[in-house]
Order: C-alpha cells, then sequence, then structure tokens
C-alpha cells in the first residue's frame, strides 16, 4: 500500500474470554491513536458491546463501527470485521471451545488480507494455547503458526526501550533445548537478528550478544560441552559473515552487571533464559516481535490473564506499545527498502 497514506491496522481479537478485547477497547478509546493508524479488528461487534458494557469508563469513548471487508475501514473508528453472525457464548475467565475456534478464525482472516495487501501490519491480542488447537492450528503458539502461513523462517524478538531479546528455541520443554541448539540454527538466528535490526530498527551495524546455554558459560566444558562446540564456533563464523556478534555470555553476569546495554540486540538460547529478565524490565510495556516474516506482527507481552478479566484492571501499555512498534517497524521498512533499491556496483 502508498506508504504515505494513513497505515491500516490489522488486529485479531484473540480469546474472547480474556483481557483482549480490554486492552483494545481501551487502547482506542484514546483518539490520539486514530492519528496513528486506521484499525481493523477482526472479531465481533457483539462480543467488544458486550465488553464495552463491562467498562463503564468508556461509555460515549469509542467509535465501533461494522465493516465487510478490511478495504471498507474508516478513519476514527474502531472497524470490526464480524467473523460470525451467530450468537456467541462468552464465559469471562473461563478457557472454552468457542474462543479457541473464535481465535483461529480471525488470525485465517486476517492473514488472508495480509497476503492480499489490503492491510499493513498485524498485531495479535492474546490466545490460549491449548484451546486454540486444531487441524489448521497444530502450533505452539503466534510465532511458529505465522511463519508456516508465510513459508519463512522466524525469530521471537521481545522489545521495549531498554533490550531486544531475540529467543533461539521459542516455545520448546526444557529438556529438548540441548539437543535442539545446532550450529545452523543458530546462525540462522544470528542471520535473521542481524538482518531485522538493519531493516526493521534502523541500525546500521548492530552488535548482538549470545548467551551460553551452561552456567559459566561451560566452564571450559567442566559443566556441559555445547558453549565450547557449538555456540562459541557459530559465532566466530558469524563475524568471518560480517555479524558483530559476541559471546557467550554466562546470563547471571551479563544482566546482572548491565552488560545488555553494550549491545542492540541479545540473542537468549532459550524462552524463560530471554524472557525473565525482559518482564523484569519491561513486564507492562513489553512487545512480542516476529522478526523475519514478509510481513509485520507484533503482540503484547502479556497472556489472556484470566485472572483479572472482566474486572477492568488489565493494562493496556503493552497492546498500545505493539501498535507503536508495528508502525514504527513498517516506516523503517519503507525507508530501508527505498534507500537499498538500486545499490551502486
Amino acid at each position: 500500500m502508498n506508504d504515505k497514506k494513513k497505515i491500516r491496522l490489522a488486529i485479531t481479537q484473540g480469546d474472547i474470554n480474556g483481557i483482549s478485547y480490554e486492552v483494545i477497547l481501551k487502547t482506542f478509546a484514546d483518539a490520539r491513536m486514530y492519528d496513528v493508524c486506521t484499525p481493523v479488528l477482526y472479531g465481533s461487534t457483539k462480543v467488544a458491546s458486550y465488553h464495552k458494557k463491562l467498562l463503564p469508563q468508556l461509555q460515549g469513548e469509542i467509535n465501533i463501527t461494522a465493516i465487510h471487508d478490511a478495504e471498507q475501514a474508516q478513519d476514527h473508528h474502531l472497524n470490526v470485521i464480524n467473523l460470525t453472525s451467530e450468537e456467541v457464548k462468552i464465559d469471562v475467565g473461563k478457557s472454552t471451545e468457542v474462543a479457541g475456534e473464535l481465535s483461529r478464525a480471525a488470525l485465517e482472516r486476517a492473514c488472508e488480507d495480509l497476503k492480499k495487501g489490503v492491510v499493513d501490519v498485524l498485531v495479535t491480542a492474546p490466545i490460549n494455547k491449548k484451546n486454540i488447537q486444531s487441524a489448521t492450528f497444530d502450533f505452539p503458539g503466534h510465532t511458529e503458526y505465522l511463519s508456516n502461513k508465510f513459508e519463512s523462517h522466524s525469530l521471537m524478538m521481545m522489545v521495549c526501550d531498554r533490550i531486544r531479546i531475540g529467543i533461539l528455541t521459542n516455545h520448546l520443554a526444557l529438556r529438548d533445548v540441548p539437543e535442539a541448539i545446532t550450529r545452523e540454527l543458530l546462525m540462522e538466528k544470528l542471520q535473521l537478528m542481524h538482518d531485522s535490526l538493519k531493516r526493521d530498527f534502523g541500525i546500521p551495524m548492530p552488535k548482538i550478544a549470545v548467551l551460553a546455554l551452561n552456567p559459566h558459560a561451560g566452564d571450559n566444558g567442566v559443566i556441559g560441552s555445547e558453549d565450547q562446540t557449538i555456540v562459541q564456533p557459530t559465532i566466530n563464523e558469524a563475524s568471518e559473515k560480517g555479524i558483530l556478534a559476541y559471546g557467550p555470555y554466562p546470563s547471571d553476569g551479563f544482566f546482572g552487571s548491565s552488560e545488555f546495554n553494550k549491545f542492540d540486540g541479545v540473542l537468549a538460547l532459550y524462552h524463560d533464559q530471554g524472557l525473565i529478565p525482559f518482564k523484569l524490565m519491561s513486564f507492562t510495556e513489553g512487545v512480542n516481535f516476529t522478526a523475519g516474516l514478509p510481513i509485520i506482527r507484533t503482540s503484547p507481552a502479556h497472556g489472556t490473564a484470566y485472572d483479572i478479566a472482566g474486572r477492568g484492571l488489565a493494562s493496556e501499555q503493552s497492546f498500545r506499545s505493539a501498535i507503536y512498534l508495528a508502525c514504527t517497524v513498517y516506516r523503517n521498512r519503507v525507508e530501508y527498502d527505498e534507500l537499498t533499491r538500486n545499490p551502486l556496483k
């Protein structure tokens, strides 16, 4: 789409029984958000109205408009594409089969529109990773689903104003992590992070820190050999290819000494190694960004939060940050692609 036009933002509704609608409605109750983008929510006007009634402070503050397709989206409205004409049973705070079905439907429709180019970027509201499972969704999360849908290698990257952390092995049981770490996988993810930091974040020569798998980076093989036999040689190979990669760094000292401040990106080898320090730094405003895809996708860095659903307690800060990041990356890509379209021979 023409980058001079307002960015058309696709939003998938996530789990209707969690806090998704609350954070979406709170975000767009602030009229200034419509200066950033034109939102298209793949969900239900009835579900949106139901959740709006649970938030009395929002009455009269937001225009919910039903549309048939994204091309009908109106500025300064929360445009909603209804995924079903049937009555939807809402069980706030509970995981249900219906919620999973509607989560899948939202993702499938939004991906169709992304492929058509009628929306520019995607922000996904939180899903329940169990109730969404089906014959068409056999993935541990959004990242893997979108990688398959767009036939691309990808990197899950957590982003806030203090740090960008990529995750090598995504949603994988800890017992399976050591076997999954190969030189090929590590090189692939380093390349994805390097390319994303340049194109998506506008950093010409990004510096990347790689964390160690074992305590004390293995202590020269005394506490595991992976850091010496896999991680270090791959870092050396990446450096030879022009990627400014350093490490492996034991994560306790790396984060405890604030060493991370010296780098543009950090590659963690498993989920909690990256997510624990990230959420300690930015629990309310962090964003999950999927690097490497041909489309732009972000999401808030929290889950369905059934325990506070329907109570008006959810913070919309992370969701708002996800929108800002998606729009920033869109503009960065447009600028980068223009600048590199005809390089000198």
